[in-house]
C-alpha cells in the first residue's frame, strides 16, 4: 500500500521572508508569493507504508501527464506485486488519460479517500516532516534549487525511515509513586 499526494506550489523567491514580529509586538505579514508562471514547482510524493520509504518527484505543473510520470516512478520502485495507491480525488488522478494509462498498467490500483478527510492519507504526515526539513526558512532562487532540495531531503529521510502506523501509541500506564501500608 502506498499513500500519494502533491505538495505545492513551492515558489522560488530571491528575498528572505519577513521577520515574524515587529519591535512593538505586532505580527508582520509577508508578501503573498502567488504567481502564474513557469517558476512554480509541485512536489509529488508516495509513501510506502510498510517500510517508510518515500518516492518524490518535482514537476512544473499538477496535471495528468506529470501524475502518470509519477505513477511510472512508483511502479519502477515496486517491481513485484499489486500496488494500491491511496490518494485524494483530484481531477488528474481520475482523468480519462490517467484511467487509460492505468489500463496498460494493471498492477496499479487506486483507492480514493473521501472528500474532506485528508488526515486519512499518511502522506500528509510525511509532508509535515518534509516541509520542516527541506522548505522551512529557506529561499530558493529557481525551480532547480527546489528539485535539488527535494531529492536531498528525500534521501536523508529515507536513510532513517521506519514503518508508518496510523494513529497514536497508547499512553503509558501510570505508576504509583508510593504504596502506603496502614498498620492498626
Amino acid at each position: 500500500m502506498i499513500c500519494a499526494d502533491e505538495l505545492g506550489p513551492v515558489i522560488p523567491r530571491t528575498f528572505p521572508p519577513a521577520p515574524a514580529w515587529s519591535p512593538d509586538g505586532h505580527r508582520i505579514k509577508a508578501e503573498l508569493d502567488y504567481s502564474r508562471g513557469p517558476e512554480k514547482t509541485w512536489v509529488y510524493g508516495a509513501l510506502r507504508v510498510r517500510d517508510g520509504q518515500q518516492i518524490t518527484m518535482a514537476a512544473s505543473s499538477r496535471n495528468s501527464v506529470f501524475y502518470q510520470q509519477f505513477l511510472q516512478l512508483v511502479e519502477d520502485a515496486n517491481p513485484t506485486g499489486e500496488i494500491w495507491i491511496v490518494t485524494d480525488n483530484l481531477s488528474s488522478h481520475n482523468s480519462l488519460s490517467t484511467r487509460t494509462w492505468l489500463e496498460d498498467h494493471p498492477r496499479i490500483r487506486h483507492a480514493f479517500i473521501p472528500v474532506g478527510a485528508c488526515w486519512l492519507n499518511l502522506q500528509e504526515g510525511w509532508w509535515r516532516i518534509f516541509r520542516k526539513t527541506a522548505l522551512a526558512g529557506r529561499s530558493f532562487a529557481n525551480p532547480d534549487d527546489i528539485t535539488q532540495a527535494t531529492a536531498l531531503t528525500t534521501r536523508q529521510l529515507n536513510a532513517r525511515a521506519r514503518p508508518w502506523i496510523w494513529g497514536r501509541p497508547a499512553p503509558p500506564t501510570r505508576q504509583l509513586r508510593r504504596r502506603y501500608v496502614y498498620i492498626q
